[in-house]
């Protein structure tokens, strides 16, 4: 019996870095707290960006912010994990030197900037609608930083391999759409954090559904049982999931709940 199901956000419910989901998805969220069974919704999106886009059920869920270094519930954190000042500071100066590759700082509570392109804080702010703060300098905010991001507008995949070589083994970089890597804690992960809200729970991963489309939703879906992959997603994530749900465009989380669920 299904007693918790786990889904990310961009690429999975949603296209990447929009917000609106359909009101049938909160009725569908009601009806399972209704049924015992509890939602969680898990993304590399900040928890402020997160909780927006499920507003109208945001107190009846439990949120996997950041890619698993934050967990909220209730506006409490329920556990975090920050990256090492001084390694945060190594990423910043190594990000910097990368061409067309802006740097976004994560906190619990909003995220910093050095950038002053003007599409990318409009595309955070109007798009992700997250918390923004721009700074001329990220170094002295490296003391408390759950998460580090690279973006690129034109895509993150020519600079992901270096960046990940460069931090293998010190940090948890994952890719984390199109246009972002993330770098992190190497016990923040997304299978990590729900590993861990399981243990809270008591719930066992039998008793577990998830769904996601990309490589750091891998973790995750190996903590479920009942595991899915949205048609869209990158092929190794399909071969790390059980089954394979409709793509998002055709609300594929939606239907797989009612389906199996409701």
């Amino acid at each position: 019996m299904i007693k918790l199901v786990v889904s990310d956000i961009d690429g999975t419910l949603l296209p990447e870095g929009t917000i609106e989901l359909k009101p049938e998805f909160y009725g569908a969220v009601r009806k399972l707290k209704e049924k015992g069974i509890l939602f969680v919704a898990a993304s590399g999106r900040p928890y402020a960006s997160m909780r927006r886009v499920f507003a109208p059920v945001a107190d009846d869920i439990i949120f996997i912010a950041e890619n698993g270094s934050i967990v909220m519930h209730h506006e409490k954190m329920l556990s975090s994990n920050f990256i090492e000042p001084v390694l945060a500071e190594e990423v910043v100066a190594y990000l910097r030197t990368l061409p067309e590759c802006e740097i976004m700082l994560s906190v619990p509570e909003r995220v910093y900037l050095e950038t002053t392109d003007e599409r990318m804080i409009d595309l955070l702010i109007h798009g992700y609608h997250m918390e923004v703060e721009r700074t001329e300098d990220l170094l002295p905010l490296c003391a408390r930083t759950n998460k580090l991001s690279g973006y690129r507008e034109n895509g993150i995949e020519p600079l992901a391999k270096g960046i990940m070589e460069h931090f293998s083994g010190r940090l948890n970089t994952m890719v984390a759409g199109e246009r972002w890597i993330d770098l992190m804690n190497p016990m923040a992960d997304k299978g990590n954090a729900l590993a861990g809200l399981q243990k809270m729970l008591h719930i066992t991963k039998e008793e577990t559904m998830a769904f996601g489309d990309n490589f750091n939703d891998i973790g995750m879906l190996r903590q479920a049982e009942e595991s899915y992959a949205v048609a869209n997603a990158a092929d190794k994530v399909k071969q790390a999931a059980k089954y394979i749900a409709p793509a998002n465009t055709e609300n594929g989380v939606l239907r797989i709940l009612e389906e199996r669920l409701l």
